[in-house]
This record gives structure tokens, sequence and C-alpha cells, in this order.
């Protein structure tokens, strides 16, 4: 059976799917590297390549690869991501796996968005937008059915809207942006050292501690102007949230819909859908799967 392969390399694992044409699930892995070992992920991912394929007893028509970072024009490498996985920039995945056919490189969080536009939440909208909430807020959008780059690929970088002029700056001199107002990673800051992660902080919400609650519902805040601002700016029919924070349920969902019905811009009437994610942590194999099918 003729099928592509998607890998979707994180900060501490990586994630890859086999699939068919029509999004068939045949395979799948999670494998783990060592961030501190020089190349130990491109190693796993090579490694993952050969088990896959071995387990289906033939090669991948086609692999697709998502990473952190901007992908580069030719879609062959990304091209900007610096701190962290040091080798990625500039990395030619189809000599460095010794195949024959090109495989395609996208952003993360624009492999996500594929992936749910694919095969889940976001599947039959031609204005969606995705947020994944984590240790920082990924974004990607897909405008008029197409896939929103921009000039160097820095389109979709939701996460990095300001949303307090006066604040702390993110990873991306970005004052007081989104990321900085609810991502995990400065959850210890926003607390007072309280919680040392945000499921932590829901955790207390829900046993109805008073000042957990209204550090929690200030992020959600946060998060409710945005997406009103993001209405206002791309007009997306649809939201998809994703990431470990999405999976706080009610404690997120709720109020996030209260506070966007009274900020958004109710210019004829519609109202903004916000749905979970539906793949998971495999979104972004889907995605990079899904671009080496359609290139």
């Amino acid at each position: 059976m003729s099928y592509v392969m998607g890998i979707d390399l994180g900060g501490s694992s990586v994630k890859a799917v086999a699939v068919t044409a029509e999004g068939e699930l045949l395979g799948q892995s999670v494998d783990t590297f060592d961030a501190g070992s020089d190349m130990d992920w491109a190693r796993k991912i090579r490694g993952i390549v050969i088990r896959l394929q071995d387990e289906q007893k033939a090669p991948a028509a086609h692999i697709g690869l998502s990473a952190p970072g901007l992908a580069a024009r030719d879609g062959c490498s990304i091209a900007h991501m610096p701190g962290r996985l040091k080798g990625l920039e500039g990395l030619n995945w189809s000599r460095f796996l010794g195949i024959s056919t090109p495989v395609p490189v996208l952003n993360d969080a624009h492999a996500a968005l594929l992936g749910e536009a694919w095969l889940g939440a976001a599947k039959g909208y031609q204005n969606v937008i995705m947020l994944t909430l984590g240790t920082g807020v990924g974004g990607a959008a897909i405008v008029d059915g197409r896939l929103l780059r921009g000039h160097i690929g820095r389109a979709g970088h939701l996460g990095h809207i300001s949303l307090e002029i006066d604040g702390p700056p993110d990873v991306c001199a970005t004052p007081g942006s989104l990321e900085v107002q609810i991502g995990n990673c400065t959850i210890v800051e926003r607390s007072g050292g309280r919680f040392r992660s945000t499921h932590e902080l829901v955790a207390a919400y829900r046993a109805g501690d008073a000042a957990a609650g209204e550090i929690w519902l200030r992020s959600v805040r946060a998060l409710a102007c945005a997406i009103a601002s993001y209405g206002n700016i791309l007009d997306p029919e649809a939201v998809v949230i994703g990431g470990g924070i999405a999976r706080s349920g009610d404690a997120l969902f709720e109020p996030l819909r209260s506070l966007v019905a009274q900020f958004e811009w109710k210019s004829t009437g519609y109202s903004l859908k916000i749905f979970p994610a539906a793949l998971g942590e495999f979104a972004g194999a889907y995605g990079a799967a899904w671009k080496a099918l359609s290139e």
C-alpha cells in the first residue's frame, strides 16, 4: 500500500506518522531525544524513518517534516532557528536521509494547522486560525483557503501580538505579548512563585482558590482579547486551540467563549467558533504528511 510519512520535530521529542493519501493511519512513533547531545534529534529522525519503513515493508512515497523556526523559501530546510537544535538551520533533509525525492519542510505551528485542516477540527474551513498554548504560544492562519506564510515566513506567530505596551519583552522582543500573558514560560513570574506550571494553576482554580482564579482568568482574558483582535484583522470563521494548556477543558473554554463574545465585533451577527484541536500531539506530523502529499 502506498503511503506518506510525516515527521514533527519538537523541543524534546519527535512524532511521526505513516498515513495513506486518504489519511488512514498505518503507523506512528514518538521518540525522545537528548537536546544536549549534538544532533541526537537528527539521528532519531533517521532511525524513525528506517523503522517505520521496515514496519510497512516498503519505502514511503513521500516524506514531509515540520520543525520550529522559519522555513526557507525553497521549502527544503529551516532557515532560522536560533538558540537551540544546533545544526537544524540549513539542513537539507533529502540529502541527510539519503532519498531522491524532495522533503518539504515547514514551521511546526503551520504544520499543526494544516493537519487539523486535513483531518481535524479545522476541516472544511477556508478561514481559520490555530493557537497552540504550551511553554510558549504558537500560531498559524489559513486565509481564503491558503496557509498564510508572509514575506519571510513569520506570518501566523500569533503568540507575539503585543497586549501590554509596557510589559516585559518576550523571546521575539515583543512587549507584553500573549505568550507572556498565558505561556507556561512565565507562570512562575505571573504567580509570584506559587505555581510551577499552568496545570498546577488550573487545578487550584478548579479547587476554588480565589488567588489562583484571579491569575488564571486574567490570562484567559488576555487570550480572549487577542482572539477578538485576530477576528478584526484576519476575519476567521473559527479558532482552533491546541497545546498542553488546551487540555484544561471547560476551565479554559467556558470563560474564553464568554469573554470573546463580549469583545468580538459583531458586525453581521456572525460569532467566532472556538474549538479544541482534535489531533493532539500528532497534528504537526499529519500536517507534514499532508504537505508531502500536496507537493
